[in-house]
């Protein structure tokens, strides 16, 4: 059995480009954050609906991970209404 040590960025590792790669983990990152917040609450989907002026369907997906769904601004507006600082941290390769 071989075992191959990945990267930080396991959608690199899947064989996505560099660049769809860092958006993936990015909105990946992102959907983790809001999804916590989410189930630290004890919302429903109903409620966190109301409470990010999204609907249901759409915290579904959040909620299963529906990373295709999703884009890096909308996530980062939902966890500014959730009263969270979005920092993006950049540094070279």
């Amino acid at each position: 059995m071989t075992v191959t040590q990945g990267s930080d960025n396991v959608f690199e590792d899947l064989g996505f480009g560099a660049e769809e790669a860092a958006n993936l983990k990015l909105r990946a990152d992102l959907m983790i954050k809001l999804r916590r917040y989410i189930m630290d609450r004890g919302f429903t989907t109903e409620q966190a609906a109301d409470f990010f002026g999204e609907t249901q369907l759409q915290i579904s997906n959040l909620m299963d991970g529906e990373i295709d769904l999703f884009n890096v601004e909308g996530l980062i507006s939902m966890l500014v209404k959730a009263g969270m600082q979005v920092k993006v941290e950049v540094a070279p390769r």
